[in-house]
């Protein structure tokens, strides 16, 4: 049995249960639409910027509160879970974010993402805004994200 810190943030892939899957096999599932996709360890980078923008309630989820803000003109960084279907539901977020200069990504699990904002249902879409809190893990993420191939 492993011992976690009390300073370290579990993965939301170790605090889902017994039956979590891996990156690859979450990877199977995702739809046609899904790039950027996120890195395994980008990935877990963006659970832990999620979970930390949630502790200070600095999130937008779902797609009607995120594609509501985005046409605000509020920034931050977009991540969409691949493994949303019908693909219909959120297919414009990508388009509206290229729009206005957002860096945005898809990871794998809409599972992972509901449970690393907090929420007992999966969540498709979050929008991450900056706050000092967690600035440093943001911008990191952010980087990163924004270095990731877009689509053609």
């Amino acid at each position: 049995m492993t011992k976690v810190k009390k300073d370290q943030v579990p993965d939301p892939e170790e605090a889902a249960g017994g039956n979590e899957k891996s990156y690859h096999e979450l990877i199977a599932n995702v739809n046609a639409i899904s790039t950027p996709l996120a890195s395994r360890k980008l990935s877990k980078k963006l659970y832990k910027c999620v979970k930390k923008a949630a502790k200070v309630k600095n999130i937008r989820r779902g797609v009607k509160e995120v594609q509501k803000f985005i046409n605000k003109g509020e920034k931050g960084i977009v991540v969409l879970a691949g493994d949303t279907l019908p693909i219909d539901v959120y297919c414009h977020l990508p388009i509206m974010c290229e729009d206005r200069n957002l860096p945005y990504a898809y990871i794998p699990s809409k599972v992972d993402l509901g449970s690393s904002a907090g929420s007992k249902r999966p969540t498709c879409v979050i929008l991450i805004k900056p706050h000092q809190d967690y600035q440093e893990a943001y911008d990191e993420c952010a980087e990163e994200v924004t270095a990731l191939p877009k689509a053609l």
